[in-house]
């Protein structure tokens, strides 16, 4: 039995799709359905289109040219031959291949934006995409040459391109022709009809698709964020004030604050290392001498970045719920043009436009590279021996100087936030195109694999410190006074990578715990202790 046949089914009907179903047809491949309602709809819908074009009304991309050229007329009778041609015209993506499960997001993000019925196509095209998605027959699509407005053209078409049986797909990395894959399967090519090349082509699901995998895995990345930050507070010994609910809930109620808030308390329940207020301003008061000016060695608050998590960390929550409610409106959106309903003149638009998406995204990549900057600087604190509580410079186990200890892994962290604050805004970088038809557009797509490659960045920042806060539970002996979750932390960590006794070689160490990241496995295993994150 394969995967996809274990998995529960998705139905689409462009009303329902969320960021989660999308991962799971993109990721798990889940087998995928289009529901009768909506097919029916796209019937009566492609009806009511057709009847208008036979009236002879004019319509945009169907008895028009495209673009600039919209004042030139095409009969009806080179409808296929238009449709075909702008499909392939507009394959010229370049560049690297998105990875599979990223073009299957779109494909996914596609069929339901389409399935919403005002698209005007045949339910057989529908029927076929989510044929190509429950097949595993995904298409080759190259990462660059979108604007973003009139939605992903060059890569959509690429995706419209294996419908007609052209182009190329994917099969274990590597392009292959389309054909050759459709004659295994004893497919047959579908002609595109009036407006069906233009409605696979002119939206925003290549932004929409990728949008929704970065986005669900950067709140998963957050909680990952948050273990760690855990972790490094039980063995810098930090308080729990921070994190007291009243604070949160009653001060100041922003959704993600509160969130982050609530899990860093459930994270150190049981910690027998965290101190609460109470706890701190009682040893204040046992070391003041009680004549004017005394110093103590009680530091009633913590620097930023072990104390201002739920602010920070709570701000980058809500940035991601903010993109996952853009997304999901977008993903349940009908986003091309032009657009049929029934008893109204025809939608001529700009749907398609991704600035909302772009917009999203582009905050998402901000916020990334803050929770990035968070991460390093905690890491900083447990790597300097005069802001650690103790611990030894660069948390070197034995004869420092001789050795270095966690020195050079600080820097691959440290250049990564540099690299991620080169990574600005997109949607502001609008260059007309199209004979200045397209003279605004959102270079939405380019907002999306930003936003990725600060996601992959993080988690090699991340997994510094997951290494620092484990190695310096071993340095500090602290481990048994753990809470049962930042156990579980600990045993994950080196489950992966042992104890660093002397300088070795440290790249892979990175990436095995980056890797563990990228796969979700410390919310894992934080799970697997009895603790749900939000």
């Amino acid at each position: 039995m394969t995967l996809a046949e274990t998995q529960v089914r998705v139905d689409l009907d462009g009303e329902n799709l969320d960021i989660a179903g999308v991962r799971r047809i993109a990721e798990d491949r889940a087998p995928c359905g289009v529901l009768p309602s909506a097919l029916a709809r796209a019937a009566i819908s492609r009806k009511m289109f057709e009847d208008t074009v036979r009236q002879g009304i004019p319509v945009y991309g169907v008895t028009t040219g495209y673009g600039e050229m919209i004042y030139m007329m095409v009969d009806q009778s080179k409808e296929v031959e238009l449709q075909t041609n702008l499909v392939r015209s507009h394959s010229a993506g370049v560049g690297p291949l998105f990875a599979e499960d990223e073009a299957r997001a779109m494909v996914a993000a596609r069929l339901n934006a389409l399935a919403k019925g005002y698209s005007a196509v045949r339910p057989e095209l529908l029927e076929r995409l989510a044929l190509y998605l429950n097949l595993g027959i995904t298409p080759a699509i190259p990462e660059m040459g979108s604007l973003g407005a009139s939605g992903d053209l060059a890569p959509l078409a690429h995706v419209a391109s294996t419908v007609i049986g052209e182009g190329y797909v994917l099969r274990h990395g590597k392009r292959v022709p389309t054909g050759e894959v459709l004659r295994e399967h004893g497919i047959e090519p579908l002609e595109l009809r009036f407006k069906e090349g233009l409605s696979l082509i002119n939206g925003t699901s290549g932004m929409t698709g990728l949008g929704s995998l970065v986005v669900g895995r950067a709140l998963q990345q957050v909680r990952q964020a948050e273990i760690v930050t855990a972790l490094v507070l039980e063995v810098m010994r930090a308080s729990t004030s921070p994190f007291q609910a009243e604070g949160h809930d009653i001060a100041r109620p922003h959704r993600g604050q509160m969130d982050t808030a609530a899990n860093m308390r459930e994270l150190l329940r049981g910690s027998g290392l965290t101190l609460d207020h109470a706890e701190l301003r009682r040893q204040a008061q046992e070391q003041h001498s009680g004549n004017g000016v005394s110093r103590t060695e009680v530091y009633m608050q913590k620097a930023y970045s072990l104390r201002a998590i739920p602010q920070v960390v709570g701000a980058v929550r809500d940035t991601l719920y903010h993109a996952a409610g853009t997304l999901e409106i977008e993903l349940n959106s009908a986003n091309d043009n032009p657009l049929f309903f029934a008893g109204k003149e025809v939608f001529h638009g700009a749907n398609f436009h991704g600035q909302p998406v772009a917009f999203a995204m582009d905050f998402t990549t901000i916020a990334l590279t803050q929770l990035g900057v968070i991460s390093e600087r905690r890491t900083n604190r447990l790597l300097n021996r005069y802001l650690s509580d103790g611990l030894p410079e660069f948390l070197i186990a034995k004869d420092p100087g001789l050795h270095s200890g966690f020195e050079g892994a600080q820097y691959p962290a440290t250049a990564l936030i540099a690299e991620n604050r080169t990574i600005g805004p997109a949607s502001t970088q609008s260059v007309p195109s199209n004979g200045d038809n397209q003279d605004v557009v959102s270079m939405g797509l380019i907002s999306a694999r930003n936003a990725r490659r600060v996601l992959t960045n993080n988690h090699r920042i991340l997994a510094v410190e997951f290494l620092a806060a484990a190695q310096a539970v071993d340095l500090s002996g602290r481990y048994d006074r753990l809470s049962p979750a930042g156990r579980a932390t600990y045993d994950m960590v080196r489950s992966l990578v042992p104890t660093l006794e002397h300088d070795r070689y440290m790249a892979d160490d990175i990436e095995l715990v980056a890797d563990a990241l990228a796969e979700g496995r410390f919310v894992d295993a934080v799970r697997h202790a009895g603790i749900e994150l939000h």
